[in-house]
């Protein structure tokens, strides 16, 4: 009977075109729908195990009962696939499933920038798609691997915590390995993927000084590489990889990231206005000039800024350019822009002269 339950209340999630569904003992199960926690109707939980253990195997049981904390992926047949998280809390357990959806959406579909389509189909170099935690870093990374997949022979090789979006081969061979199911770490992994002969590596999540120094290695070596960071923007992004190697490697590590950054595409979601609702992406693009290069190299990351502002031609665009953008369209509500913008008072400046009062505050 669990484990009927828990496919209904999945099932529910995706009707009702919820992100997330939250089991805590105590408490009736939570849905997140667009972007705001709703309460069920459903009857309180006494104990999320009965719930949650139906879709778990002996081996999986024993890992969560041993390390109190457990990832794994989950599929419904015919209507979505799940990211699921258990761990304990106050001393009982507790769970949250992330629904991802089993068709692919391109980047025509996403609303990606069309630059994009140009960036994913470069031979070499790293890519770092960035963003808060729930900000959509892993749908716009399955668009970007699949124009790939659609427009390349190549092969894919992909390193997740666990495996959300499932590809199958199109044009291109694509191998996907999990964390713990496939190999130890993401760093263990890229240690030997260059063996694997692959084209293109995406790796979920670049966590530590190991698995950052592999993927530039790799990028280094002709290979495509995809990242992930919980940074809001480029300049940020940039700082980030580099902080986290000692003082004394810092200026080699920018020499190299200068070489093989191709570009940063940060990305946040807004609750939309218009009759569609639900939530859209905001994006800022960095493109990787021989100017933007320079300044990496030079450490005046905090220069970059004003060349992404500048550098229409090249596909690049601001966080508060696409965010004014939006406002242009009615997408979304000036408040909520301004939440998200990366210079809050630039911002207004730029909206007051751009806008001229036509959307209301």
């Amino acid at each position: 009977m669990a484990g009927l339950y828990i496919e209904e209340l999945l099932t529910q999630l995706v009707q009702r075109e919820g992100s997330d569904l939250h089991l805590r003992a105590g408490q009736p199960p939570i849905m997140r729908l667009h972007g705001k926690l709703t309460r069920t109707d459903y009857p309180v939980i006494e104990r999320v195990e009965d719930i949650i253990y139906p879709i778990l195997n002996d081996e999986r049981r024993k890992r969560l009962e041993e390390y109190m904390e457990l990832d794994l992926s989950y599929e419904i047949k015919g209507v979505s696939r799940y990211r699921v998280n258990c761990f304990k809390q106050r001393g009982y357990m507790g769970a949250v499933l992330r629904a991802i959806p089993i068709k692919i959406k391109t980047i025509d579909d996403l609303g990606l920038p069309q630059v994009t389509k140009q960036i994913c189909l470069k031979p070499r170099g790293l890519i770092l798609v960035t963003g808060p935690t729930g900000s959509g870093k892993s749908t716009s990374l399955a668009a970007m691997i699949n124009h790939i997949n659609v427009n390349e022979k190549a092969h894919i090789i992909t390193i997740e915590d666990p495996i959300e979006f499932v590809h199958d081969d199109i044009q291109c061979s694509v191998n996907q390995r999990e964390l713990e199911l496939d190999t130890h770490s993401f760093a263990a992994a890229l240690k030997h993927v260059l063996r694997q002969d692959p084209d293109v590596i995406l790796v979920g999540e670049m966590r530590d000084l190991e698995t950052i120094s592999l993927a530039i290695t790799a990028a280094e070596t002709g290979h495509l590489v995809f990242g992930t960071l919980h940074t809001t923007d480029a300049p940020q992004t940039i700082d980030r990889v580099i902080d986290v190697f000692p003082p004394e490697q810092q200026s080699q590590i920018r020499m190299q990231l200068s070489v093989v950054i191709q570009a940063v595409i940060s990305q946040q979601l807004l609750p939309r206005i218009d009759a569609k609702g639900g939530r859209i992406a905001s994006f800022e693009v960095m493109v990787a000039t021989p100017a933007i290069r320079s300044l990496i190299r030079e450490g005046k990351t905090h220069q970059i800024y004003s060349d992404i502002q500048a550098g229409g031609e090249h596909g690049m665009i601001s966080l508060d350019q696409y965010l004014i953008g939006l406002l242009r369209r009615r997408l979304v509500n000036y408040q909520d822009a301004l939440s998200k913008s990366s210079s809050p008072r630039e911002f207004e400046r730029m909206a007051a002269k751009a806008l001229q009062g036509v959307i209301a505050k």
